[in-house]
């Protein structure tokens, strides 16, 4: 990851934690100054319907007792009794509302010291009036004194209602300024939040880049690197393939040095020899013993010869070809290890060079089964079709699991080398106890160059 793009990643984070906690406070502050101001709200309206009812108690107090005045009905005193207890409840309460504010609790005293008053007033015109004092409570009734109380009540009722109203008024516009407050810090974290997003993206794009710029950086040095493995295994090869053919020259030079040179020493040793017996006449039996170990010498030096030039370069090969060759080499091979070769050779139309693939694969093929099948019996085959050669050797021994082939295997390495240099291909297939089989197919003219 480039180093450029740890800050941004810090800056995204930050303004993400950023807005999340100026949304969870300004959420906060709205909800508390709403709830607060809405708290207020609730208390206001419940003091206005307070003195409300309030004043509509002293308004149902005075009708009762003037309705008893005047009719001496006792039906009125029940709303008038009631409205007197009710005025009582009512006053206690605001009493407890407005204990924490100074001035409104002088305002609500002034108020219940009329409407005490007032009860007084409304209290002796009705009990004169039970007492039958007739003059008395028409002249209570007729002054202007119960009327200069309740406009006193009416005022100051009014008053603290008008401050309920101001106090619901502020709660009102708290109310408005937090939903405004909250609008705001709402539009503005999710400004903050699209730019937070507008940088995600953008540091997801720049990463993006930046990884295909690495996968291609990556890409171009593993092509690199094929190539050089192609270039260096295609060197490897044609040094193998020089390298083996340079030893089949230097095999077939020393072959024939050792055909001409040794052959020619040891042939002219042999007639010497012959020479000396004819000219010694009867030898003594000692001569005639050492004469004849030093013939029989003479011959087994010549087989050694022999020997060695063909693992060298089979002459058969050239003079008698393929099948010829593989016939003396099976048949050579069984006399010497006791293991039975059966042979099914079908002539082919191959070149020098293939053909001593194909002998030379035979023979590593003959040398294996020898060293490690343990086997009875093997078989070599050429089958020659139109394009193809098909060469098997097969035996019937002991087997191998062809998966635990280790790399230091030079033997079939080297088969399989050879093989793939003529333009063939080689396989081997074998299992534990099941025997195994060397199969390679090779075409019957080279590829054009």
């Amino acid at each position: 990851m480039p180093s450029y793009s740890l800050p941004k990643m810090a800056i995204s984070l930050v303004l993400a934690i950023l807005a999340a906690v100026a949304l969870i406070g300004i959420n906060e502050t709205g909800y508390n100054q709403s709830t607060g101001a809405l708290n207020d709200i609730a208390e206001a309206s419940q003091t206005r319907s307070s003195l409300n009812r309030l004043l509509q108690h002293v308004l149902d107090a005075e009708t009762g007792s003037r309705g008893y005045l005047l009719t001496g009905d006792p039906r009125y005193l029940e709303p008038y009794n009631a409205a007197l207890a009710e005025i009582s409840q009512s006053l206690d309460a605001l009493r407890l509302t407005y204990a924490p504010n100074a001035d409104e609790f002088k305002t609500l005293s002034q108020l219940t010291h009329h409407v005490q008053r007032k009860q007084a007033e409304m209290d002796l015109s009705v009990r004169m009036r039970k007492q039958g004092n007739e003059d008395a409570w028409k002249f209570v009734l007729l002054t202007d004194v119960g009327k200069e109380q309740m406009d006193a009540i009416r005022e100051l009722t009014i008053k603290l209602i008008g401050n309920a109203a101001a106090r619901i008024e502020v709660s009102q516009v708290q109310v408005r300024r937090s939903l405004l407050l909250s609008r705001i810090g709402i539009a503005g974290v999710a400004m903050a939040g699209l730019l937070a997003f507008y940088l995600y993206l953008r540091q997801t794009t720049a990463l993006k880049l930046a990884g295909e710029r690495q996968q291609q950086a990556l890409q171009q040095e593993r092509d690199l690197l094929e190539r050089q493995v192609r270039d260096r295994t295609a060197t490897l090869a044609e040094l193998a393939t020089h390298l083996q053919q340079v030893r089949e020259e230097e095999r077939g030079h020393l072959a024939r040095e050792l055909h001409d040179e040794l052959g020619a020493l040891l042939t002219a040793a042999k007639l010497d020899v012959a020479r000396l017996k004819s000219r010694l006449g009867p030898p003594a039996p000692e001569v005639s013993q050492r004469l004849q170990h030093l013939t029989d010498t003479l011959n087994s030096g010549i087989a050694l010869k022999r020997r060695i030039i063909e693992d060298l370069r089979p002459s058969s090969l050239s003079n008698l070809g393929l099948t010829a060759s593989l016939e003396i080499l099976a048949r050579e091979f069984s006399e010497h290890s006791g293991i039975e070769v059966t042979t099914s050779l079908e002539p082919a139309e191959l070149d020098e060079s293939r053909q001593l693939t194909i002998y030379r694969l035979v023979q590593e093929s003959l040398t294996n089964v020898a060293k490690y099948a343990e086997a009875k019996q093997a078989e070599i085959s050429v089958r020659s079709y139109d394009n193809h050669v098909e060469v098997d050797v097969k035996d019937d021994g002991k087997g191998f699991d062809t998966g635990q082939i280790r790399p230091s295997t030079h033997g079939l390495a080297g088969m399989r080398h050879r093989v793939e240099a003529a333009g063939g291909r080689l396989s081997v297939t074998s299992s534990p106890g099941q025997g195994t089989r060397v199969s390679a197919v090779l075409p019957q003219n080279l590829p054009a160059s």
